[in-house]
Parts: structure tokens; C-alpha cells; sequence
């Protein structure tokens, strides 16, 4: 018997233009703040969300826009005042803030960027108040920007998230199959990536098309 093909590890590329970003009511807020840029009331957003949810396509959209440089949160810890200076020269997207983040550096890299009237947009899944913060300066700055939060998608923004998903990955699917997913997965961004890359990977490990029979073995759904 001849074993099934073992998937490669490829990489897929994600659009990030702003005309690639998928606008519906869970996400037009956070849309409009980035057009509206720089005519904001202040240096900071927070771009709150769950998993999956744009956030890092919004930034990056911004980023073109702004001529913006983008940095994870995680990486401050490694910076000196020098570095924290230089990020600021141009606008900053800081990503996934809710994660381990030197304080510290945040405070002193929040401080420059209002000091020499610089922009700032941060990414995160939680809320300043959820993040647990030590430093009581950092804390009431944190907790004073600007949040703008994505929600999880509604139907009809469930439904396109799985096609842009598919097309992402350069994989055909017709109709049927994506009102098979629809009528059967949580509605989720981390749900619609998470089955779209099994789907994926099952297609080609088993060289077979994607089908509802497909989706319904990956699934363990009964036949209807």
C-alpha cells in the first residue's frame, strides 16, 4: 500500500492592501480610524481583537500609508534609549502588546513618541486592563489611548474570511463547500484558520480536490 503524499511546509502570502481588507460591521471602525489618519485626537491606537481578526493587515495598511516601521512588543526588552530613539523617526506599529513586554522600555518608548509628536498604533487580542501592568505610569498612559476593538465576524463576514482565506492560499472552492463550513464552524477568525489550513493540508496529502466529501471527513460530520 502506498502511503499518502506528506504535505511540504509551504508558505502562503497574505494581500495587505487596503483594497484587500475585507470591511463589514465587525471591523469598520477600526477601518475608519486608519483613513482618518493623521487627523487623530491624539498619537495612539490600540487595535484590539481576537486572533485572526485583521489586525496585523490593518497595521500593516497604515504601515504603507505612514511610511511606518513595525516592531514586536517582545523585542523592546533588547533596546537601549538609543534604538527607543531611532523608532521614533518614523511612525510605529508595536505588535501583540499583550504579550511579554518590558515595561519600561514601553513607558520610555510611549513618552518619546509624544514627545517629538510622533504616531503610534498598537495590536492586541486583551485591553490595558487585562495586561497586568506593574509600572502605575505606564498603567493610566495605557489605559488613556485610544481602543478600537474588532469584534468576531458576523455571517456574512465569516463567509468572505473563509474565501479570502482559500484565495490566500491560491485554493479553489466552490459555493457549496463554503456554505457546508459556514452552517457548521464557530463563528471565529482562529476557527476559519485553523480548519482552512487542515482543509489544506488533508487536500494535499490526499491529492484530492476540495469537496464537501473532503470537508466532511476533516470535519467528522455524518453524511446529511
Amino acid at each position: 500500500m502506498i502511503a499518502s503524499q506528506i504535505p511540504m511546509d509551504f508558505d502562503f502570502r497574505s494581500a495587505l492592501g487596503r483594497e484587500d481588507f475585507l470591511v463589514a460591521p465587525p471591523n469598520q471602525e477600526a477601518i475608519a480610524w486608519i483613513d482618518r489618519w493623521p487627523d487623530w485626537p491624539g498619537p495612539f491606537l490600540l487595535i484590539q481583537g481576537p486572533g485572526g481578526s485583521g489586525k496585523t493587515h490593518l497595521a500593516h495598511v497604515w504601515q504603507q500609508r505612514a511610511g511606518a516601521r513595525v516592531v514586536n512588543a517582545a523585542s523592546l526588552a533588547h533596546m537601549g534609549i538609543e534604538a527607543l530613539t531611532d523608532l521614533i523617526r518614523t511612525p510605529i506599529v508595536l505588535e501583540n502588546v499583550d504579550a511579554t513586554t518590558d515595561e519600561e522600555k514601553l513607558f520610555h518608548l510611549y513618552n518619546l513618541v509624544k514627545e517629538n509628536s510622533g504616531f503610534m498604533i498598537l495590536t492586541s487580542r486583551t485591553g490595558p486592563a487585562q495586561w497586568d501592568l506593574g509600572l502605575p505610569d505606564l498603567k493610566s498612559r495605557m489605559g488613556a489611548i485610544q481602543i478600537v476593538r474588532i469584534t468576531e465576524p458576523d455571517d456574512s463576514l465569516f463567509a468572505a474570511v473563509l474565501l479570502k482565506l482559500f484565495t490566500d492560499r491560491q485554493l479553489s472552492v466552490s459555493p457549496d463547500v463554503l456554505q457546508y463550513l459556514i452552517a457548521r464552524l464557530e463563528r471565529s477568525f482562529g476557527e476559519a484558520q485553523r480548519v482552512v489550513a487542515a482543509i489544506d493540508e488533508l487536500s494535499l496529502a490526499e491529492k484530492r480536490k476540495i469537496t464537501i466529501p473532503l470537508v466532511r471527513n476533516l470535519l467528522g460530520t455524518e453524511k446529511d
